[in-house]
């Protein structure tokens, strides 16, 4: 199986990030769909559980976020594509959001209802598109832009 990750200076930094980079995103899934069945319920088991999820998942997108940083921003010999700045980037939002989600889940009872769901999903969907992105550059679909113009002699 071929790693979907950039690679970075050091083969220790893509094992580190190649094994905690996909955790966080399970965990931010699983509050996703424990906002929803907390929001169809009522029951207080879901929103507990779903506060669980969203810290754990913080807590676990700290060292990934930090070795992307570094590739991202760092000067290195290796040149870093603009879909790779763009994975940067829509991580960085969707930990915004998980963490507006985790202050949100501090709230009483269903005072977090509809918030918590749309905060989960925007989480979800920008870490799904930096993803997919990152998938592409990876495997080699480019798009192209315009027509290749011909010279006629």
């Amino acid at each position: 199986m071929t790693p979907t990750s950039p690679r970075y200076r050091s083969r220790l930094a893509t094992a580190v990030f190649d094994l905690f980079n996909p955790i966080p995103y399970g965990f931010f899934v699983g509050t996703l769909i424990f906002d929803i069945a907390y929001a169809n319920t009522a029951d207080v088991l879901w929103a507990k559980a779903a506060a669980w999820l969203v810290s754990v998942g913080l807590f676990f997108a700290i060292i990934p976020r930090l070795i992307n940083l570094g590739h991202v921003w760092l000067p290195s010999r290796h040149t870093v594509t603009s879909i790779e700045k763009l994975d940067f980037w829509l991580n960085l939002l969707g930990i915004v959001a998980a963490i507006g989600n985790a202050f949100v889940h501090s709230r009483d009872a269903y005072a977090i209802v509809p918030l918590n769901v749309i905060l989960s999903v925007i989480t979800v969907a920008l870490l799904s598109v930096g993803q997919i992105a990152l998938a592409f550059d990876k495997f080699g679909f480019k798009e192209t832009v315009g027509f290749k113009e011909t010279v006629r002699e």
